[in-house]
């Protein structure tokens, strides 16, 4: 096991279009392992070369939301986010197999994504099937709550949109709390159960390797989407 997972760092860390903070303690931003690089508030003309938006997705696992919508939206950047580089691996292959230029990879722990990205740089943010952190006092680890909407507000072009899309009642029921008492937020739409009906928005409708398995057991699927100032 430990063998494969260490194939697998080196596999991705071949790739142009994956970028690792390998040092939670260090800020700094590294391609190839050994190549330094500062893209903060740059990724779009530095990396993609081009001017469209920028949609992150955070803590994607395998990547599958970010390698779909980037097959979908060639007019449009996705980029993956997760701590766990033996995850993203997978959807790093994903991305070098379709040839899609318009999807990259950071492995980095969320809480420092202010150190990597510039304010309102991000277009718009996917959080898919996250942790929902339900044990004891966890509530600030969950990633809408409050120290981490007040993280992404910075990065966030004005109207920028938040989505969230989870199995889990409380993480879900935690989420529209949490922006009720948020002074600026606007809750978008939102849906307990998104397959009961015809889907929104067209997005909805990539599953993850997490969402299939909640499916089979029976379980509902809860969305909502929504601004901050």
């Amino acid at each position: 096991m430990a063998k494969n997972k260490l194939k697998k760092f080196s596999e991705i860390r071949s790739f142009d279009f994956v970028y690792e903070n390998p040092d939670p303690k260090n800020p700094g931003l590294f391609r190839y392992e050994t190549e330094l690089v500062d893209l903060k508030g740059k990724w779009v003309s530095a990396h993609f070369k081009n001017n469209n938006p920028l949609i992150l997705e955070l803590a994607c696992g395998r990547g599958e939301y970010t390698v779909a919508l980037a097959e979908v939206y060639p007019e449009k950047n996705f980029m993956g986010l997760d701590v766990k580089g033996a995850r993203i691996w997978k959807g790093a292959n994903d991305v070098s197999d379709k040839k899609l230029t318009n999807a990259a990879f950071l492995r980095t722990r969320i809480e420092q994504i202010n150190l990597f990205f510039g304010t309102e740089e991000v277009d718009e943010i996917w959080i898919t099937f996250p942790d929902p952190f339900t044990r004891g006092s966890k509530e600030n680890k969950r990633l809408t709550s409050k120290a981490f909407l007040k993280r992404y507000v910075h990065l966030l072009k004005p109207g920028g949109i938040i989505n969230l899309k989870t199995d889990d009642e409380g993480l879900y029921q935690f989420t529209l709390e949490t922006l009720l008492e948020w002074e600026n937020a606007k809750i978008l739409y939102q849906n307990d159960d998104i397959y009961a009906s015809e889907l929104k928005f067209n997005e909805l409708s990539y599953k993850t390797y997490y969402e299939r398995a909640h499916l089979e057991v029976g379980k509902t699927i809860k969305y909502v989407r929504f601004t901050i100032h």
